[in-house]
């Protein structure tokens, strides 16, 4: 469930990055997109995380360490996963903001639990924002 918002955008393009206090999906200074996903794994579990994106009716699976799944080709050497303390992994993604699909929900799914945010893009040029930015700043 979302539980904030946050604008990022200038006056004619309207880009809505959403948020939730489980994951994050934002722009690193190089470029590369980064996601958080701080879902708490459960106890007693071997922590399995799969990173993925939506667009339309289409899942594409980015990263995965699940026994028996594989991502797919195009990202296999473009991202790579790291755990986050106290719990929870990053996803970055090289060579993909110039081609990231408009309406696009982000998914990671840790030890089972998913949790998605739904990124949307204006009708005009739209950005996501730079990770740790303010409103306003912008990429």
């Amino acid at each position: 469930m979302l539980t904030s918002l946050f604008l990022c955008g200038a006056l004619g393009v309207l880009v809505i990055p959403a948020r939730s206090e489980l994951i994050s999906v934002c722009l690193e200074e190089d470029n590369d997109l980064r996601v958080d996903c701080r879902i708490e794994p459960k106890p007693n579990k071997i922590n399995s995380y799969e990173f993925s994106w939506s667009s339309g009716t289409k899942e594409s699976l980015i990263n995965t360490n699940v026994s028996g799944s594989a991502a797919e080709a195009q990202f296999r050497d473009k991202s790579e996963v790291v755990e986050l303390e106290p719990h929870g992994y990053r996803m970055t993604l090289k060579g993909f903001t110039e081609t990231l699909p408009h309406n696009t929900t982000y998914m990671c799914k840790i030890s089972g639990q998913v949790e998605s945010v739904l990124v949307e893009k204006g009708r005009r040029v739209g950005y996501l924002c730079i990770c740790g930015s303010t409103l306003g700043k912008q990429h």
